[in-house]
């Protein structure tokens, strides 16, 4: 059974449709990225799954015990955001404000799943530091560790590697997969990196002048696929 459904979404935004007929599934387990060149809608539909913006037309919906709520969530930072004065433990442990409702407080569970979260994410010995006197790749391990609080079913990725260097690429996709894989969490992620793409989504979704959606092997062998990844290499 899917654990998330889009119908046939129209997407856009100031009365201009920048999306239409968009149809795609994601499983439990899954781990979709969404391709597609600059302004083709890919932070718009993220938007979207998350609730911040409503569809056009078409509809989305959740199963599995999945509500909007236990969906977590890692934007693009800006330089507001890394700038934050605000410690490790309590960005982290910020995840969990949407479960909270009226409660002041944290619970004890809440407070081990932070400290568990942080240590999954390697910074657990940076609780008590300030977010920003941090590198660029220690604040995007404390965004996740934060977005792993708010849930344990699927995460949401928007560019998570945007402006990091090769090392720190590649231990931020490496974190990633371990939570797809020993975790079972869900993984949808927008990204630019076609061939990190390739080697880690179990499915992929291409917005741009026609849409596809299917799993990796089955874009590899689609027009779509071939057609980007040529433009890749023209780029390299």
């Amino acid at each position: 059974m899917a654990q998330l459904t889009c119908h046939n979404l129209a997407l856009g935004y100031e009365g201009t449709e920048i999306i239409s007929d968009l149809s795609f599934h994601v499983s439990a387990g899954d781990y979709l990225c969404i391709v597609g060149e600059n302004g083709s809608g890919k932070s718009t539909l993220m938007k979207t799954l998350l609730g911040l913006k409503k569809p056009m037309r078409g509809s989305i919906e959740t199963s599995d015990g999945l509500t909007r709520r236990e969906i977590g969530y890692l934007p693009q930072q800006t330089v507001v955001q890394k700038d934050f004065p605000a410690s490790v433990r309590e960005i982290v442990i910020s995840g969990f404000e949407g479960q909270c409702g009226l409660r002041p407080f944290y619970t004890r569970e809440e407070k081990r799943r932070a400290a568990e979260n942080m240590e999954k994410m390697g910074i657990g010995d940076l609780s008590r530091r300030c977010y920003r006197e941090l590198s660029g790749g220690q604040q995007q391990r404390v965004l996740l560790a934060r977005a792993l609080c708010a849930t344990r079913k699927m995460l949401l990725l928007d560019e998570p590697v945007a402006g990091l260097d090769p090392k720190v690429t590649g231990d931020m996709y490496r974190l990633i997969e371990r939570i797809n894989r020993e975790d079972g969490i869900t993984i949808i992620m927008i990204s630019h990196d076609i061939e990190a793409a390739l080697k880690y989504a179990t499915h992929i979704l291409h917005i741009g002048d026609k849409i596809f959606f299917g799993t990796r092997k089955q874009f590899v062998e689609s027009k779509s696929g071939k057609a980007l990844m040529a433009l890749r290499e023209v780029e390299n």
